[in-house]
């Protein structure tokens, strides 16, 4: 999904950044200094930067500062415990893309850096593919072949998550989490009734690709595959 340099000077808040990233398939790299940061920034080649404003070296309004001057164009997402405007405008004049200001949901987190991720990618960067079929994130769109397919938001979340994991048979359990969030209070009863809709949908158009594993979930791969 992407690597994450996340910098953050209170040990407990960083693991728990780390720890929801990597649930979402980053990779996920941690620095608690400014110095250490840009140092890291070196080394791992992040796609973004989480970064906290408030760091016992540097500022991390600093670090980005530094960063763009060195020439780095890596996205910044600042975490900050100031609500002032003219410290968001500060963040976003030295070159950073986005702000989130402490305390914060691990969800707003995630979806803020999912933005930015695809605000800075490289048109058509936002395409995955397998076998025929087709997924856009940057437009939400599907195709098998030429043949373009309308999803509904959550069909579009599940097919993603299987398509992330080609190949591995997803549980229930695991497709709930991450397509219907952790709070998500229903049965697993809903899954096999999104897959049904998804199958129907793409079986029009060419060989299944979604294929159940009796009593465990589903997974994503080509028919012939065993």
């Amino acid at each position: 999904m992407g690597r994450i340099l996340v910098v953050e000077d209170e040990p407990y808040l960083a693991d728990l950044v780390a720890t929801a990233l990597r649930y979402e398939e980053f990779e996920v790299t941690v620095a608690g200094t400014g110095a250490a940061a840009i140092a890291r920034a070196g080394d791992s080649d992040p796609d973004l930067i989480v970064l906290d404003v408030l760091l016992p070296d540097i500022l991390g309004t600093e670090v980005c500062r530094r960063l763009r001057a060195a020439g780095s164009q890596v996205p910044v997402v600042f975490l900050t415990a100031r609500d002032a405007t003219e410290d968001r405008i500060g963040g976003l004049t030295v070159g950073g893309d986005d702000y989130v200001t402490k305390p914060f949901s691990l969800e707003e987190l995630i979806l803020r850096i999912r933005a930015v991720l695809r605000r800075t990618s490289p048109p058509g960067a936002g395409r995955v593919s397998f076998a025929d079929l087709v997924v856009d994130d940057d437009t939400y769109e599907v195709f098998r072949g030429e043949q373009r397919i309308d999803l509904t938001p959550t069909e579009f979340k599940l097919l993603r998550f299987l398509l992330d994991n080609a190949g591995r048979v997803m549980t229930k359990r695991q497709l709930l989490d991450h397509v219907w969030e952790y709070d998500f209070g229903g049965n697993d009863g809903v899954v096999q009734t999104y897959i049904s809709y998804l199958r129907r949908k793409l079986d029009r158009h060419g060989p299944p690709l979604i294929h159940t594993k009796p009593r465990i979930g589903y997974v994503l791969r080509l028919p012939e595959e065993r």
